[in-house]
C-alpha cells in the first residue's frame, strides 16, 4: 500500500560515504536465528566504514529495513567513543536528536546522549514505547552498549503491530474507545522533581509548557500534579499499521513490586501516586487487563546478549523495549531523535 510522504521525512544529509562502491556491498544483513526477524542484524562487509557517513547516504536501506523489521542491530562497526555514537544517531535522523529530555540524566560531555534509566540492577524494567505518555515522542531511539553486564541486562524488544494483533479483541476495543489518562504527582523526594523534569524552577514556564502540550496541571502543597490524555493505540504514519503504543506497564500500580505497591498505597490514594494510569475517562484499568497485556508482550518478545560496541536502532512506534535484571557493571547509553507530535500525523 502506498503512503504519502509526511512532512517530517525531508532528507537532511547529502554527505557521501568515504568508500565509493555500492552501499549494499558495504554491509551484510541477516537474522539472529531463522525464526527471529526482530531485530535485523547489520554487520560491516569491509573494514573502517564511516558509519555515520554510510547511514546518511543510505536512507532507503535504513528506512526500508526499519519499517519492515522495526529494529536494527548494528554489530561490529568499531564505534570507539560516545562522540562517534552521537554522530551516527544524528545522521540516522531527519529532524536531529532530542536534547531536552527530562526523565534521563545526560551523559557527561553530551547533550544528545543520555544514561540508562536509573533503576535497581536486580529489577526488570517492563515494556514501553519511549515518551508515549507525552504529547511528543521520538520516532527513532538508539541504544549503544559501552559495557555489557557480566550476567543478564538484555534489552528485550517486541513488535507492537504483533502485540495489537495478539491482544484479546475486547481489551483492544476498550483501549481504543476509552484511551488513557496518565497522572503524575511531582512530590519532593519521590521520583524526579518537577524542576528537573521541566528544566526550570519558574512555575510560569511550567504552566506555559502544560498549556502547549494540552496537559492539565494543578499546583499542590509541595509539588505539582499533571494529567495527560493519550491514545493506547495509534496508526504508524509511514506504514499505516495499527500499533499498541503506550506506557501502561510503567505507570499502572499493579506493575509495581508487591512490597512497593503496598508501601505506596499505605501513604497515597491511587490517583495521588507519583505515577499512575487510568482509562481516559478516569476509571481504573483492571489488574486482570494489565496482566493479560504483560503476558502478550513477554510471549512475543525477543532478546539478545549485548556485545560491547553494539548499537540497537528502534522505530519507537513499531517496537517497545524493556530491560532484564543484571549483575556486574553495565553501561548502555541512549539517544533519541525525530521528535513528533499528533499534529505531524
Amino acid at each position: 500500500m502506498a503512503h504519502e510522504e509526511p512532512k517530517f521525512r525531508k532528507p537532511r544529509f547529502t554527505r557521501q560515504p568515504s568508500i565509493s562502491f555500492s552501499q549494499i556491498e558495504l554491509v551484510r544483513s541477516g537474522q539472529l536465528a531463522p525464526d527471529r526477524p526482530l531485530p535485523l542484524v547489520v554487520e560491516p562487509n569491509v573494514k573502517d566504514i564511516d558509519l555515520a557517513g554510510w547511514v546518511a547516504a543510505s536512507p532507503d536501506f535504513i528506512e526500508g529495513a526499519l519499517y519492515k523489521h522495526g529494529a536494527l542491530l548494528l554489530r561490529g562497526f568499531d564505534i570507539r567513543s560516545l562522540t562517534e555514537f552521537e554522530q551516527f544517531a544524528e545522521a540516522a535522523t531527519t529532524r536531529g536528536l532530542f536534547r531536552q529530555y527530562g526523565d534521563l540524566p545526560p551523559e557527561r560531555g553530551s547533550d544528545g546522549v543520555y544514561q540508562s534509566t536509573p533503576y535497581p540492577d536486580d529489577k526488570t524494567i517492563l515494556f514501553h514505547n519511549e515518551s508515549s505518555h507525552m504529547h511528543r515522542w521520538p520516532m527513532r531511539q538508539f541504544f549503544h552498549c559501552v559495557m555489557a553486564a557480566e550476567q543478564g541486562g538484555e534489552t528485550p524488544i517486541v513488535d507492537c503491530r504483533k502485540v495489537y494483533e495478539a491482544l484479546p479483541a475486547d481489551i483492544v476495543e476498550r483501549f481504543e474507545q476509552k484511551e488513557l489518562l496518565y497522572v503524575r504527582n511531582f512530590t519532593g523526594g519521590l521520583d524526579i522533581s518537577w524542576q528537573d523534569f521541566f528544566k526550570t524552577d519558574d512555575p510560569a514556564q511550567v504552566e506555559a509548557y502544560c498549556r502547549a502540550a494540552s496537559m492539565e496541571y494543578e499546583w499542590k502543597p509541595g509539588g505539582l500534579r499533571t494529567l495527560q490524555r493519550r491514545p493506547a493505540v495509534m496508526c504508524h504514519p509511514r506504514t499505516g499499521e495499527k500499533v499498541f503504543f503506550n506506557q501502561i506497564q510503567l505507570h499502572h500500580v499493579s506493575c509495581l513490586a508487591p512490597e512497593v505497591r503496598e508501601a505506596l498505597l499505605s501513604i497515597f490514594t491511587p490517583d495521588n501516586l507519583p505515577r499512575s494510569v487510568f482509562y481516559g475517562d478516569g476509571s481504573p484499568i483492571e489488574d486482570s487487563v494489565v496482566e493479560a497485556v504483560i503476558k502478550v508482550y513477554w510471549e512475543l518478545s525477543t532478546g539478545f546478549a549485548w556485545r560491547a560496541g553494539d548499537i540497537l536502532m528502534l522505530d519507537n512506534m513499531l517496537v517497545a523495549h524493556a530491560r532484564n535484571p543484571f549483575r556486574g557493571s553495565r553501561k548502555i547509553v541512549v539517544a533519541m531523535g525525530d521528535m513528533v507530535t499528533q499534529a505531524d500525523f
